[in-house]
């Protein structure tokens, strides 16, 4: 019987990066770090979700030859990947919280469609955007 999404990856060119700017700047945890050889399982997660694991994860064996590791290394840095999707209780709040840890917007707060949302990058090149929900839309998505 499936209990749902356990793990979602994200490709990271630089695990330890990645592990400070979601940590440090976000304020996601770690959930597991462990090697085996060169191999890294990086999993961090929000401190609100602790059934939910993001894979920090660097394209490369086993998984993947050279040539792909390097077409999905551009293709993160070019913003190329889907954007993830960060919930927040207020976009413009948590955009001045971020900024002032060094997160690098690519958009910063903007109405429209009954919300706010704002966009950043990671330091690989992942999208995300920030999105404040509009008033009664939690409890509308409950029942």
């Amino acid at each position: 019987m499936m209990q749902g999404i356990n793990v979602v990856g994200l490709y990271v060119d630089d695990q330890d990066e990645a592990l400070a700017f979601y940590v440090e700047k976000l304020g996601f945890r770690v959930h597991t770090d462990v090697r085996n050889g060169d191999y890294r399982w990086l999993t961090v997660q929000h401190p609100e979700q602790p059934l939910f694991q993001l894979g920090l994860f660097a394209p490369g064996p086993p998984v993947h030859d050279d040539a792909t590791a390097l077409t999905l290394r551009a293709m993160v840095a070019k913003g190329a990947m889907p954007p993830l999707v960060l919930a927040v209780s207020d976009c413009r709040a948590s955009y001045a919280r971020l900024k002032a840890r060094g997160v690098e917007f690519t958009q910063e707060p903007v109405e429209r469609y009954g919300s706010v949302d704002a966009g950043f990058r990671d330091p690989a090149g992942n999208g995300w955007k920030m999105i404040q929900m509009p008033p009664g839309a939690a409890e509308a998505n409950a029942s």
